[in-house]
């Protein structure tokens, strides 16, 4: 005679977990609940058995111990293959419980609110539930442990006779619940670590979650997919809303998204980044958006057109009639957010409208001090510290000539867009709109002629601006014989002297930051 099986449900969100119990009770499995999760099942009409009438033991210390108790765990952890466990459960009067069906107090989004004490937070931290989450996963070969309501359909269809064979899909399962408790003790331990406990901690803790699967990766022979950080963190392109475009944003898409986000971060004025393989190719910042946007496209329209834009404003109607324009062409715009009138003009207006990704991602910020940035490598990771700063505070002239008012604001403008070039970087501006780029290059004096051939006739009374150092005279003098008459660097090479010196005999005005911005 086949044994009675049984399931405990114990959960906060409680989507779905109605019609479950209806489908295990109709094919005759038990129920036993906890708390809220019982009175809601009971209330529909389902026999669930209360968690102290199955423990014979009550709830105590305001819900915080409930099933932590050697029926829920021995039930649980029970295995089927061993007659000692058999004796073991029949000797104290266990009954085996073959179905967890568990989530967890909502500590991530508790400790994210704004103004919430310790104690709020600390009393959603979970222990009853991970703890038998963590009892089902060990014990999977016998046991399903369901952690996401997303797959209640497919375990109520396997134990029908359809879909997946038991142990594969318990395996799986297994494999989600240990990744969500990972998840949740991971935020725990975040939100517990002391303010100065340093930007690098013995261990990383680094838990995402999926967005979706991309089409490909760089390139179409590599799968890739995209995945968030679990809390806000700010504006960030993986966490944005689409508000428009049903094509899914592929995984070059959301690299120069993020870099062109990044770069208006960098701004308090009206601006606008073109981005073109994680590269600026047109910036712009005005007294209004438009103009931005304007002077941003027309700083390099052939290379603008298909690229990335970013704007540190609203889209208005108006910003909109600018970009969605005869001629232009964009893949994918970021902003904090569209007024409808906006998106129904870009999807409207023009035939790549009804394609183009609009992302919204909110309010703009920057990252808050303490900000880590980290990349992969073969078997690990890189950490470091977020490049938040501008310049060391002082811009120091170091040339006999003071840049004029109007080249010392070109020269701010250009220190902050060349930190978003990739080194060696050299960018050419004029009138707060990028004009040359050069990036990429194993030689810096290569990265300013590649800047002044783009920039061409733009770059008479241009100024430059470079990520790092002039280890020799030659960049200083390639750029002033197109037409560049002031420069901003970091200084430090052996030879600033000798550039200096360049510089003055040209006539330049030079300012040194005393901070360079690599980006590799």
């Amino acid at each position: 005679m086949a044994r009675t099986r049984r399931a405990l449900i114990s959960v906060y969100d409680k989507r779905g977990i109605v019609d479950l119990a209806r489908e295990l009770v109709a094919l005759g499995w038990e129920l036993v609940s906890t708390g809220g999760t019982a009175t809601a099942l009971q209330e529909a009409g389902l026999p669930a058995l209360g968690v102290e009438e199955y423990t014979g033991f009550p709830e105590m210390l305001d819900g915080r111990v409930k099933t932590l108790h050697p029926r829920v765990h021995g039930g649980i952890l029970f295995r089927r293959d061993l007659p000692a466990h058999e004796a073991s459960l029949e000797a104290h009067g266990i009954v085996p419980i073959d179905m967890v069906v568990v989530n967890l107090y909502p500590f991530e989004a508790t400790a994210a609110r704004p103004g919430i004490t310790d104690a709020e937070a600390i009393e959603q931290i979970d222990i009853g539930g991970p703890s038998m989450v963590r009892s089902a996963a060990k014990n999977h070969r016998d046991v399903y442990v369901l952690v996401n309501p997303d797959h209640y359909a497919e375990v109520v269809a396997h134990l029908r006779g359809e879909g997946d064979d038991g142990p594969a899909l318990r395996r799986r399962l297994a494999s989600e619940a240990f990744a969500r408790t990972c998840a949740y003790d991971g935020a725990i331990a975040r939100y517990l670590a002391p303010p100065d406990g340093g930007l690098f901690p013995e261990h990383h803790i680094g838990v995402h979650v999926k967005v979706t699967d991309l089409r490909y990766g760089e390139n179409p022979h590599q799968a890739a997919a995209v995945y968030r950080q679990p809390q806000p963190v700010g504006p960030s392109v993986a966490a944005a809303r689409l508000v428009h475009g049903a094509k899914q944003l592929s995984y070059n898409n959301y690299l120069d998204a993020d870099a062109a986000l990044q770069l208006v971060l960098d701004f308090q004025q009206p601006t606008v980044g073109v981005i073109k393989h994680c590269n600026p190719c047109g910036a712009s910042t005005a007294a209004d958006l438009e103009t931005a946007f304007e002077q941003a496209r027309d700083g390099d329209p052939e290379s603008a057109f298909g690229g990335i834009v970013a704007l540190n404003r609203p889209v208005t109607l108006e910003v909109a009639r600018r970009i969605a324009r005869k001629g232009s062409f964009f893949e994918v715009i970021v902003a904090p957010a569209f007024v409808p009138e906006a998106v129904e003009h870009i999807a409207t207006a023009v035939k790549w409208g009804k394609n183009v990704r609009l992302l919204e991602v909110g309010e703009l910020a920057p990252p808050g001090a303490g900000a880590v940035a980290m990349r992969t490598i073969s078997g690990g990771l890189l950490a470091q510290e977020a490049d938040q700063a501008i310049h060391s505070g002082v811009l120091r002239c170091v040339s006999r000539r003071k840049p004029t008012p109007a080249e010392a604001a070109d020269l701010e403008f250009a220190w902050r867009v060349v930190k978003h070039v990739r080194s060696n970087a050299i960018v050419f501006v004029r009138d707060a709109t990028l004009v040359g780029v050069g990036a990429g290059q194993m030689s810096r004096v290569g990265s300013v002629r590649i800047a002044a051939a783009a920039a061409g006739d733009r770059a008479q009374g241009a100024v430059m601006g470079s990520d790092a150092f002039f280890p020799f005279p030659d960049g200083v003098e390639t750029a002033a014989a197109a037409g560049v008459t002031a420069v901003i660097q970091p200084g430090g090479s052996r030879r600033d002297g000798e550039v200096i010196e360049a510089g003055n005999g040209l006539k330049m005005a030079m300012l040194l930051t005393g901070m360079r911005h690599f980006r590799h």
